[in-house]
């Protein structure tokens, strides 16, 4: 079961314990995923977006079995949380986003769950559905060190895939030209201007555009990675969707035929 929660909720929660936050969208046709059309339609966008879903939050609930933190969905619009329905692992909290633009969405969800009794907040996006849970345990770890500080974690297209907080650092979200390659540059400048120190976790990639796609179909089907390679989250609902699409869709096909011979499915 779900819990809906509010900004005015309070925890049952130890001091120590991180909220793991996914920033999500309520997986609705038209309204997910647009950035791929037309290579899938509203319907298979909203298909691929459920499945990303399904799979970072099945990563977190994982990671956290056997810890003291919690999951949460951070979801727009506020009011849509049955869009949720049946794509959550028991256990989690839906929170709603409020805010007239991302760096507000971001900054009241922090506010909100430190206030609540957490004693960290990570912020992630909701487009890495391989995300290595180990940059997830890194990350919650960084966070409990003694001292104050923000976690980083740069996407390859230079935003962030994660921002973890111990205090309500609204600066950190301010004067960001959000949607750009901007974004970490920027934040990790917010950061240096009130003096809080920056710890990064390795970077990772989104998946909003075909490129991205082609990318994480190739993850998703080549052969196991050499040692010194970070594994990726499985993904197996994400990668499920992806094979039925490619056998429905012959764009897709055409895209996942040129990945390089050894990283096509078999």
């Amino acid at each position: 079961m779900y819990r809906l929660i509010g900004s005015a909720t309070r925890l049952d929660v130890g001091s120590g314990s991180c909220a793991f936050v996914l920033m999500a969208k309520a997986p609705r046709v038209g309204t997910v995923k647009t950035r791929l059309a037309p290579l899938l339609s509203a319907e298979e966008a909203t298909r691929l977006s459920r499945s990303f879903i399904q799979d970072m939050s099945a990563n977190i609930a994982e990671l956290i079995a056997a810890r003291p933190d919690m999951a949460v969905v951070a979801f727009t619009p506020a009011g849509d949380h049955e869009a949720f329905d049946g794509l959550l692992p028991d256990g989690f909290s839906l929170l709603p986003q409020r805010g007239a633009d991302l760096g507000e969405r971001l900054s009241h969800v922090a506010e909100d769950l430190l206030a609540a009794g957490v004693g960290a907040v990570c912020m992630i996006n909701s487009d890495s559905p391989t995300l290595p849970a180990a940059f997830l345990s890194e990350a919650a770890a960084v966070l409990r060190m003694p001292g104050d500080r923000v976690v980083l974690g740069a996407a390859e297209d230079g935003g962030y895939y994660l921002i973890g907080l111990k205090q309500p650092h609204r600066q950190m979200f301010q004067r960001i030209d959000w949607s750009t390659s901007r974004v970490f540059a920027q934040s990790v400048a917010r950061a240096a201007e009130i003096g809080l120190e920056v710890a990064r976790l390795p970077s990772w990639y989104d998946v909003d555009d075909q490129a991205s796609l082609q990318r994480l179909c190739r993850e998703l089907m080549e052969s196991p990675q050499s040692a010194d390679q970070t594994p990726g989250y499985c993904a197996r609902h994400t990668a499920e969707v992806v094979r039925l699409l490619a056998d429905r869709n012959r764009a897709l096909r055409v895209l996942l035929a040129a990945a390089p011979p050894a990283l096509r499915p078999a």
